[in-house]
C-alpha cells in the first residue's frame, strides 16, 4: 500500500509541475527544470525559508482558489 501512496504522490507532484507551465516554458528540458527545484531547495535552506514559505503557500493557494472559481463558474453555465 505505501508504494501506491507514494507512486500516487509522484505523479500528482508531475501534476503540479505541468500545471505551473515547466514543461512548455522549458520546452521540457529537463535539466532546467531540475535546476528550479534545486534553487527552490537552496531558497528552504536558507535564512528566506520562512519567508519564502509564506510567499509561495499565499500564491499556490489564490492560484488553486481563483482554477476552482473558474471551474464553477464554468459549471454553472452548463
Amino acid at each position: 500500500m505505501k508504494r501506491r501512496e507514494r507512486t500516487r504522490q509522484l505523479i500528482e507532484l508531475g501534476g503540479l509541475v505541468a500545471k505551473a507551465g515547466l514543461i512548455d516554458l522549458t520546452n521540457d528540458d529537463r535539466a532546467v527544470i531540475y535546476g528550479v527545484m534545486l534553487e527552490v531547495a537552496a531558497t528552504l535552506r536558507s535564512e528566506r525559508r520562512d519567508q519564502a514559505l509564506t510567499l509561495w503557500r499565499r500564491r499556490g493557494k489564490r492560484t488553486f482558489e481563483d482554477e476552482a472559481n473558474v471551474r464553477a463558474e464554468t459549471t454553472e453555465h452548463i
